[in-house]
């Protein structure tokens, strides 16, 4: 219930993250696995809900989230800790370049960016968030989400699994608006079941693509 009332809280206005920025990743701290020669135990079903693309439609995030392995991550787009969001970001879109170049991976491969903050994350900022990365180049397609408002979200975050967090004013008690979580990064098949969860110390391109090829091999 403290969650629920947390996400019901009306952010205060800050401008969104230039995520778009580019900036080096971190190197792989280890070497990944051949593809094909492990395997990706089925976690969980992949939660759903209802979602709001960028065009301010309503949908099901099953939409997003079948005929094909998808890759989903939550991000606040007004996130600027560069270990969280930010760099959600920059893997994501060293992914799209790296599966657009590898043909066996062309078609089969989806992007989808959740917002779990509603109140500021709108269609239209979520829009602008993604610039160009909307645009479908290659077969690979980029979706980026917010929900209408925290009580669609709560269901998600909680079956996902996603932590998310208010500061608190000491003297008062009372959250102090500013959003902390643990940046999570799920890997899904396309029978819509979470295979793989990735924090920031194993959320590299090289691991991620390893993965996927394993899912596809089966």
């Amino acid at each position: 219930m403290r969650l629920a009332a947390a996400l019901l809280v009306l952010l205060a206005a800050a401008g969104t993250a230039r995520a778009h920025e580019a900036a080096p990743l971190p190197a792989l701290g280890f070497e990944p696995p051949l593809p094909g020669t492990y395997t990706l135990h089925r976690i969980m079903a992949a939660p759903d809900g209802e979602v709001v693309g960028v065009d301010g439609r309503p949908q099901r995030l099953s939409h997003f989230t079948r005929e094909g392995i998808t890759l989903l991550g939550f991000i606040y787009t007004s996130c600027t800790n560069p270990q969280g969001c930010p760099l959600a970001y920059r893997v994501f879109d060293r992914l799209k370049d790296e599966i657009r170049a590898t043909p066996s991976l062309k078609d089969q491969v989806q992007l989808v960016t959740l917002s779990f903050d509603p109140a500021r994350d709108t269609p239209s900022v979520m829009k602008r968030y993604a610039g160009s990365q909307l645009e479908d180049e290659g077969g690979l397609r980029w979706f980026f989400l917010t929900t209408p408002s925290a009580l669609e979200l709560l269901p998600l975050v909680e079956g996902f699994g996603q932590d998310v967090q208010y500061a608190t004013d000491t003297s008062t008690g009372r959250p102090v608006r500013q959003l902390s979580h643990v940046l999570k990064v799920f890997l899904i098949d396309r029978a819509g079941d979470v295979r793989e969860i990735y924090t920031s110390t194993f959320l590299h391109p090289r691991a991620i693509i390893g993965d996927i090829m394993t899912l596809l091999m089966e």
